[in-house]
């Protein structure tokens, strides 16, 4: 078994309202020195068998297709080492 991790960003040139008032109440909460913040999504997806070429290629077509907005939204999907 193997786990996969799918992380969803905004795309830079869409405004992402959650990181601006996340990077705004920073300072408020005494945290300096943040230039900027973009919130998205991470999906951890258990895969049975090995993360092997096949099962990475079905799992980019669901990030494609059912987790992320490719209008608006970039991913990568990449295989997390077991802790």
């Amino acid at each position: 078994m193997a786990r996969v991790v799918v992380d969803v960003m905004l795309k830079p040139e869409i405004l992402d309202p959650q990181g601006q008032a996340v990077q705004r109440a920073l300072p408020r909460l005494g945290f300096e020195g943040i230039a900027d913040v973009r919130q998205g999504k991470r999906f951890e997806l258990e895969v049975d068998g090995p993360a092997d070429e096949a099962a990475l290629a079905r799992i980019h077509e669901i990030a494609e297709t059912f987790l992320a907005n490719t209008v608006i939204e970039d991913f990568v999907v990449k295989v997390e080492e077991p802790k």
